[in-house]
């Protein structure tokens, strides 16, 4: 059985589209349920109730929980004969929370990976059952470090299904040092201080990419940053964080703090995502003007 989100309205109709997941559960005929919370004392206890009564019917050994998005409760932890084993996109306990993928690359970590984790009541502190790190390549933003932490992700859990099957699941506390919290991003976080050095904002940049999308304001007009790196040399004398030093067709060169930021895709509002060549046919973007 399939535990997703309820359909959500999407697009300029905003009809009610099903998630990946409900659409592929249906094609290979299994069976979907989606509970507008599963709290029994909450805002949707009819829900609960019926999503109880389809776990209890189902006798699963094991629930596999991955980016769910809702608050298990104790019930539903205890209900599996083995209990509930989570995907989390991180080597835990640093990165425990909402966004360890943003949090990982914004912070400069060399490497990430996935921990299996046999869920409790607790904020990821569960019991580790299987991990294994990836680097963190200079290249990589959030999107594409998602993409192969979840390939990594669903071969993992695959193991620790089998180790459960034979009997081979070892439990390991986490350890008590080295955890830290990759709270939710906000889309605030996402506007670029050019006061910043170089690399922080590169890293942002990246860290941000795809959701939210790193943005500054040029001529009065939003503009998201989804490309950059870090320049050569100093600023030039007389020029203030956020002026353009140079246009090129390789970059738009900003002052930072401690450096130059080459920008290399961007976007305007209502537009596609451009590399910087294309861009500046169809923008007029000189040299000293300040962005953000």
């Amino acid at each position: 059985m399939v535990l997703t989100q309820p359909d959500r309205p999407a697009g300029r109709g905003l009809k009610l589209h099903a998630s990946p997941v409900k659409q592929l559960a249906q094609q290979h005929g299994i069976t979907v349920v989606q509970p507008r919370s599963l709290r029994l004392d909450g805002k949707y206890p009819e829900d609960a109730l019926a999503a109880r009564t389809a776990l209890q019917a189902a006798q699963a050994d094991a629930m596999v929980v991955a980016a769910y998005g809702l608050i298990l409760p104790q019930w539903v932890l205890d209900l599996p004969l083995q209990g509930c084993f989570n995907i989390h996109g991180s080597l835990l306990p640093r990165w425990r929370g909402a966004a360890p993928i943003h949090r990982a690359v914004e912070a400069g970590d060399p490497q990430t990976g996935i921990t299996i984790m046999q869920m409790d009541a607790g904020l990821d502190t569960g019991d580790m059952l299987l991990a294994q790190a990836l680097p963190i390549l200079d290249s990589d933003t959030t999107g594409s470090l998602h993409d192969k932490l979840a390939d990594l992700g669903g071969s993992l859990m695959v193991q620790v299904l089998q180790q459960m099957q034979q009997g081979k699941l070892k439990p390991i506390p986490q350890p008590a040092e080295g955890v830290t919290y990759a709270a939710k991003v906000d889309k605030v976080e996402a506007a670029i201080d050019w006061a910043q050095t170089a690399t922080t904002i590169t890293r942002r940049v990246r860290a941000f990419n795809p959701f939210p999308g790193a943005n500054t304001v040029l001529g009065g007009e939003s503009l998201k940053v989804w490309a950059a790196s870090v320049g050569h040399g100093t600023p030039p004398a007389g020029l203030t964080c956020g002026q353009i030093v140079a246009v090129a067709q390789t970059g738009i060169v900003v002052v930072a703090m401690d450096s130059v930021v080459n920008l290399t895709e961007l976007q305007r509002p209502g537009g596609k995502r451009l590399a910087v060549a294309d861009f500046l046919r169809g923008s007029e973007v000189q040299p000293g003007t300040k962005l953000g």
